[in-house]
């Protein structure tokens, strides 16, 4: 196939399923734009539509998806803007389906295509894949989608394809990319993970968001070209703003270290350049591709059992003393036998002293219970909770009356041979195009750069760190990702030698006992954490407070550090 040589114009209109509905219409008509994507699935949404499954087997993929092409579908043909989005979920065909029965009712010509493969739940036991699985699904890549669009699709709906396949599909087929485009295709993949989380690279929950008009920020797209080198914009007038802070937030956001593993090609990170080429323009070039992993990632999720929670309010003085007798109370009013397997208790100091309002001199006290048997997290639990109302401490009050357990989920990755998933693009006239597995595999090692000479000793202050360092923070199954970045070369030479693994336990207590391994990106004057365990069994067991870790960077950037005072 002839190589293109105009630029490709990919825009993003969901980050997540639930992200703004309006979304899409705004893209559509905000400006020029080729492909327009949509990313709707995260570890969390595929056990939800798992369970949507296992009510009514015609369900599990993204519904709201529908109701946009309802409003937008016929305005995305007259501007002759293909559709690609994950939203097919757990069902990928019925979706695709509901779309041309939607295009015949509303009158529009559109070829549907999709996706299929991902789904290994039936293939269980021959991949040897744990029992008792609701989903599991393999991260696909990019060329089944490249063969959707080459055979004439408008629109490709997916499965669980990785989030950056949405932007790297369409490339393949506009420039004609094979296998062996490492480079072109690893550009193609950084494009689509800046994409992927929609307005987190425009100014949505960006450490300097104060810097920005954010009420209300657009969509990204990027502007792609044949060798994979890419700018990052948005539409003219839209809110928010594309810097190289806003691109080197999303970066840095759920990746790990200098090698980025896909299906389709190992991204380089630390050969990422970034470039402002004008207010809201940012260039991404250099990116290196090497051979992708001989094996595709698998999410599984299943149920892990039934929790509960109760919250006490705790006011005034003696907020410890209180907190300790309820614990002690509630041990004594629990019998042994209906004990949950699990019990956690957290105290959160959200009182001040000498208050203006009772709210603002009130803590919270939160009690988890899991366990396997719902029972058990159920009426006993309750029970002991509310009859301590007349016998606790004073003030004893709960945020609401304890209600049922309920069962909770359990994300975990598995592993398994590219070349026993069948990857496959179903056309829109039924025809099936088997997608070959990468010609070429290898095992990547993470590198690490050199590190930069340190500042010379100087006067220091204790400060914030988030005054000179920016931060984006969020979850990998059980695991926290946790990435900071210095915005001057004096910034990163100080961070790069502070912020080192044992100093941010200190930072961090929570994470003093778990693994933690640090990453350096020097181009993106960044280093990049992976905190193992911090998350438990994944955000669907709600394991602590901020169970996506979506604020752990926030809390980072809030703790004290000696900061030389020319940095600040």
């Amino acid at each position: 196939m002839a190589r293109a040589r105009s630029v490709l114009r990919i825009g993003n209109a969901s980050g997540f399923y639930g992200d703004r509905f309006a979304a899409v219409r705004e893209m559509l008509t905000g400006g020029p734009l080729d492909v327009l994507t949509g990313d709707y699935l995260a570890e969390l949404t595929m056990l939800i539509l798992a369970r949507d499954r296992l009510k009514d087997p015609s369900l599990g993929y993204a519904r709201t998806f529908l109701r946009q092409m309802e409003e937008c579908l016929g305005l995305a043909r007259e501007r002759d803007v293909k559709i690609v989005v994950n939203a097919g979920g757990l069902n990928p065909a019925r979706l695709a389906d509901q779309l041309r029965e939607l295009a015949r009712r509303l009158g529009v010509g559109a070829a549907v295509a999709h996706v299929e493969g991902d789904d290994l739940l039936s293939r269980r036991s021959e991949l040897g894949l744990p029992e008792g699985l609701l989903a599991a699904n393999a991260y696909l890549g990019g060329f089944g989608i490249a063969a959707c669009l080459a055979e004439g699709a408008d629109v490709v709906v997916t499965g669980r394809v990785t989030d950056a396949a949405l932007v790297a599909g369409p490339a393949i087929a506009h420039f004609g990319w094979t296998a062996d485009d490492l480079d072109a295709l690893a550009g193609a993949v950084v494009a689509g993970h800046v994409l992927e989380c929609g307005a987190q690279a425009t100014g949505g929950n960006y450490a300097f968001f104060h810097e920005h008009d954010v009420t209300r920020p657009g969509f990204p797209l990027a502007e792609l070209h044949a060798d994979g080198s890419s700018v990052i914009t948005k539409h003219p007038g839209t809110g928010g703003a594309v810097t190289v802070g806003t691109v080197t937030a999303q970066l840095l956001y759920e990746t790990g270290g200098s090698h980025y593993l896909g299906p389709d090609v190992t991204a380089r990170l630390d050969t990422v350049r970034l470039t402002e080429e004008g207010p809201d323009r940012v260039r991404i070039d250099g990116v290196r591709g090497e051979a992708p992993p001989p094996t595709l990632k698998v999410g599984l999720n299943r149920l892990g059992g039934h929790r509960n929670e109760v919250v006490f309010v705790l006011t005034g003085l003696d907020i410890e003393a209180k907190a300790e007798l309820v614990q002690r109370q509630f041990a004594a009013a629990l019998p042994p036998e209906a004990r949950p397997a699990e019990l956690r208790w957290t105290l959160a100091r959200t009182d001040h002293p000498d208050a203006a309002t009772e709210e603002a001199a009130s803590a919270l006290l939160r009690l988890t219970a899991r366990d396997p048997d719902s029972v058990r997290v159920g009426r006993e639990l309750g029970k002991a909770a509310v009859e301590l109302g007349l016998a606790g401490y004073p003030g004893f009050h709960l945020t609401a009356p304890p209600g049922a357990g309920a069962p909770y989920g359990v994300f975990t990755a598995a592993y398994v041979d590219a070349k026993l998933v069948e990857h496959a693009a179903v056309l829109p006239d039924g025809r099936r195009i088997a997608v070959p597995p990468a010609p070429v595999t290898s095992q990547p090692v993470q590198a690490e750069g050199e590190l930069p000479a340190p500042l010379p000793e100087s006067p220091t202050r204790r400060a914030p760190l988030g005054l000179v360092a920016g931060a984006r923070s969020g979850d990998k199954g059980g695991d926290a990702n946790l990435g900071v970045w210095a915005r001057s070369e004096d910034g990163w030479r100080w961070l790069v030698h502070t912020l080192t693994v044992d100093r941010l336990r200190e930072l961090l207590p929570e994470t003093a006992e778990l693994a933690v391994t640090r990453h350096l990106l020097s181009n993106l004057r960044a280093v990049n954490f992976t905190v193992t365990g911090l998350l438990g069994e994944g955000v669907a067991a709600q394991h602590r407070f901020d169970p996506q870790a979506k604020a752990l960077g926030e809390w980072l950037r809030s703790r004290h550090l000696d900061i030389p005072e020319a940095l600040l």
